[in-house]
């Protein structure tokens, strides 16, 4: 009594795994174009203490 799975079972799990990982690698390189350090400095930086009144005013 064998429990082994159908062959089409194995293609369709190869290629969704394969199709993972692809779609992984393809939008890492896409996010290489964003300047996220860039960005991330501007949110951490602290603020002058002449904007914050100014925020704090309104």
């Amino acid at each position: 009594m064998e429990n082994t799975l159908p062959t089409w079972h194995v293609i369709l799990i190869i290629v969704m795994v394969l199709g993972f990982i692809i779609s992984n690698i393809m939008l890492l390189k896409y996010m290489t174009r964003f300047d996220v350090k860039g960005k991330l400095d501007k949110q951490t930086k602290p603020e002058p203490e002449a904007e914050q009144e100014e925020k704090e005013d309104k």
